[in-house]
């Protein structure tokens, strides 16, 4: 696995030891990223005399948390209406609102715990680039007319956009490693290089050892699918990132972006961007095909013809040629009705399927779970996503055959609004 541009930059890993025999806590956490140790940093501080530990398989933030688009954001991939018609206007505003409070919170975490994570909040822009894309972004709160939106982000064939608030950009490894030290400050116990194998109420099996807890967290992600009795859980589906080499002042002052803001446009298969700290476009997108059997392997991070897609759509959006520094890829989750969940059932507990927006709702998840545990009522324990529980995936090869069909009809949708049927 190719290590992204964030891991790249930071100084090499030296892993904590791994767990050595069999063990007895009261929460055992699997999986060290975002979810684990934001759960693991809150209930920390939430109930001290519990002992904690986090079981990781390779090291903090190998998975989707140090390989992610820095996009500490407000989306959810639910809709509000679609959230309001199932659980009421009221819990769908809570649901946004607490996600838009969790993009400050990272941010006031950071700071607190001096992990400088290059965080900037300049909030995120949508672009509108065909007539049907602007189309779908009149419609949208924060929508933009086409000068306002070129003088925030000025790419080609800029029609509108929408425009919010509820969005930093950051350096998503700096984030994971800051955390994990942070969490290891508050006495938690991480063991790094211990693959879990199994969990179920009371126990966490690893390749080192048993874990026995009170209560078990599953935070795997896009690697639950590894899990036994867990393949169909979520759909292990690649996103791929590019990094250019740092681009000079003129092509900023043309392309703007200057609180860093993120972009993306109104394209159906996913785009996404920022602007480094140090003055690089990161770009990624979605388009890689899903594995059959949920497979994770190495060589599914390099996909040529998406990393080719995603140099020429950045170049066409942006009339560059630049030089791309890394490559890179990785497995994100994702529930079969697209519903991110959190939850605490008889002693088993369970947060992710955030579709590619987990930088800010892992942490809003990490608190609501920290709540769960300790046995608090709050006003996040009551929002839609808790004790949510999507239905499996099908079997395959229904499930690939699906997959695989959804995203070659997401490519084709775009194609045709791009480049619509002439009019009989």
């Amino acid at each position: 696995m190719m290590p992204s541009f964030w891991l790249s930059t930071l100084d090499p890993v030296t892993p904590r030891p791994p767990l050595d025999g069999d063990r007895s806590y009261d929460v055992a956490i699997a999986g060290g990223g975002y979810t684990g140790l934001w759960t693991a940093y809150y209930l920390a501080r939430t109930a001290p005399h519990l002992s904690i530990v986090v079981l990781e398989a390779e090291y903090c933030g190998f998975g989707a948390s140090g390989r992610n688009g820095g996009w500490a954001s407000g989306l959810f991939p639910v809709g509000e209406a679609k959230l309001a018609r199932r659980y009421g206007p009221e819990r769908a505003r809570a649901m946004h609102a607490n996600l838009a409070d969790a993009v400050d919170e990272v941010g006031r975490v950071a700071t607190a715990e001096d992990i400088d994570c290059h965080y900037a909040k300049g909030g995120t822009i949508s672009l509108a680039r065909s007539p049907a894309q602007l189309r779908r972004a009149r419609s949208a709160p924060g929508f933009l007319a086409a000068a306002e939106a070129k003088a925030v982000c000025n790419a080609t064939d800029v029609l509108g956009g929408v425009y919010s608030p509820d969005c930093a950009a950051l350096h998503p490894a700096r984030l994971v490693r800051g955390l994990a030290d942070a969490v290891e400050r508050l006495g938690v116990t991480i063991h790094e290089g211990t693959r879990v194998l199994s969990l179920e109420r009371g126990s966490v099996r690893t390749d080192h050892g048993t874990v026995t807890a009170g209560t078990v967290v599953r935070a795997l992600e896009g690697y639950t699918a590894q899990l036994a009795g867990h393949r169909r859980a979520l759909a292990p589906v690649y996103s791929l990132m590019i990094a250019t080499e740092p681009l000079p002042a003129s092509t900023w002052e043309r392309i703007g972006l200057g609180r860093r803001e993120t972009f993306t446009d109104e394209r159906h298969m996913i785009i996404y961007g920022q602007r480094t700290a140090d003055d690089r476009l990161a770009f990624g997108g979605r388009g890689a095909p899903y594995h059959f059997g949920s497979r994770i392997e190495p060589s599914y991070d390099q996909v040529p013809e998406v990393f080719d897609s995603l140099s020429h759509t950045l170049a066409e959006m942006f009339r560059i040629r630049p030089a791309i520094a890394y490559r890179w890829g990785g497995p994100l989750g994702i529930p079969r009705d697209w519903m991110p969940s959190v939850g605490l059932r008889d002693g088993v507990a369970w947060a992710g399927g955030y579709v590619g927006d987990g930088v800010a709702a892992a942490n809003l998840a990490g608190r609501t779970l920290a709540d769960l545990i300790a046995g608090h009522e709050t006003a996040r324990t009551t929002l839609p996503w808790v004790g949510h529980r999507s239905r499996r995936w099908e079997p395959e090869p229904l499930r690939w055959l699906g997959i695989n069909a959804a995203l070659r009809a997401t490519t084709l949708r775009d194609a045709l609004e791009k480049h619509p049927a002439p009019a009989r």
